[in-house]
């Protein structure tokens, strides 16, 4: 899944975008950012769902264009609003239980709340209001949204209950510091359901001294392949780095 701003993407294809690139099986979610009030949030909802034929949305309202932090009260009558639309609404939120509880009762199957400001890549600023809304609403789906700066920070939001994290920062430089360091990425994709995932890990994903790749064709492959990769990566590498192994 990938998620996709509304306002920044010309979604009538006229011209060229990023959009023309993505594999047809991954699912868009398109967002409302860069929208700053709910009547403007719920337009450009409507508009996606007619562009994209979609009735997923991530809900946005920003309420500080400094610090991009959502409009806890705006995004919850924009929820209220689209969900009585049929839409399925992934509201971003700050992470507070109440509104959390809020959006929950106004039909949103899922609640996204940040980890820090939009592209801050701090981490998880408050580890106790996750824990607290996890614990107070242990049959919530809650997906943490922003600000998770390096991988670390996304084990730490899953050890404190988050059922699934939404970043950019963390995968987008994790690679190229790695790299920048020495360290050597191997990749093992599962081509079974996404079989793109080859071309994309060998062109974005694995790099470094004698970096390689493996690609299990199905899942059941998938115990042959990572022995395959650990006993390579034992020996030191492939003898063609950059290659890629099939099972």
């Amino acid at each position: 899944m990938v998620t996709v701003a509304v306002n920044r993407v010309p979604l009538g294809r006229e011209t060229e975008s990023f959009l023309d690139h993505l594999d047809p099986k991954m699912r868009i979610l398109p967002n409302t950012a860069g929208c700053y009030d709910a009547e403007h949030a719920i337009r450009t909802a409507r508009l996606a769902r007619e562009a994209l034929e979609t009735n997923w949305i991530k809900l946005e309202v920003i309420g500080d264009q400094v610090t991009l932090l959502p409009d806890n009260e705006q995004t919850l009558e924009a929820a209220k609003v689209l969900a009585k639309e049929g839409f399925i609404v992934l509201p971003y939120f700050t992470d507070d239980l109440i509104m959390a509880k809020k959006l929950l009762d106004a039909g949103c199957p899922a609640v996204m709340p940040l980890a820090a400001p939009i592209g801050s890549g701090m981490g998880v600023q408050n580890p106790s209001n996750l824990r607290i809304m996890r614990e107070q609403l242990p049959d919530a789906v809650i997906i943490v949204d922003a600000g998770v700066g390096v991988p670390s920070d996304a084990a730490i939001a899953m050890e404190l209950g988050a059922d699934a994290i939404l970043m950019n920062t963390a995968i987008a430089e994790a690679r190229d510091a790695a790299i920048a360091a020495g360290i050597t990425i191997n990749g093992l994709p599962i081509l079974e359901v996404e079989p793109f995932l080859e071309e994309f890990y060998r062109d974005n994903v694995i790099g470094g001294p004698n970096a390689f790749l493996i690609a299990a064709k199905s899942f059941e492959e998938f115990g042959e392949a990572i022995l395959k990769k650990l006993v390579t990566e034992i020996a030191g590498g492939p003898a063609d780095p950059l290659r890629v192994a099939r099972t």
